[in-house]
């Protein structure tokens, strides 16, 4: 026997001891869940709870609430995503513009101090 397996049987042995009687059934019931016949009568509880017609007033008040927006409101959210869009592209645009112009401008100013440099040292 290695040494590894006996220390596993040791700690099992000692495990055992401090477990109460029928802790593996318990473990095992928790993790199966309630049996069929529990959640019967849960819903069998439940249902007796429950007024006549719950679920036709629950259909009812959600399709109440879910109606379909007007053609006008549709129209309207439409036209505004489209000018949020359009001011979005418009605002990235100016700014890649601006960019650019000072990247040129930049390296128009190299251009206009190398000139300068050439005319004072050839002078």
């Amino acid at each position: 026997m290695k040494p590894e397996d006996r220390a596993w049987a040791d700690l099992q042995r000692q495990a055992a001891v401090h477990l109460r009687h029928g802790f593996a059934d318990r473990v095992l019931r928790a993790a199966r869940g309630p049996r069929a016949t529990a959640w019967r009568q849960l819903y069998e509880a439940a249902a007796a709870r429950l007024r006549p017609g719950f679920a036709e007033r629950v259909l009812r008040a959600a399709r109440r609430v879910a109606d379909l927006p007007s053609l006008s409101s549709q129209l309207a959210l439409s036209a505004a995503t489209a000018a949020l869009c359009l001011g979005a592209v418009l605002y990235f645009h100016n700014r890649a513009l601006e960019q650019a112009d000072a990247r040129n401008l930049a390296e128009w100013q190299k251009i206009v101090d190398a000139a300068r440099e050439i005319d004072t040292s050839g002078l």
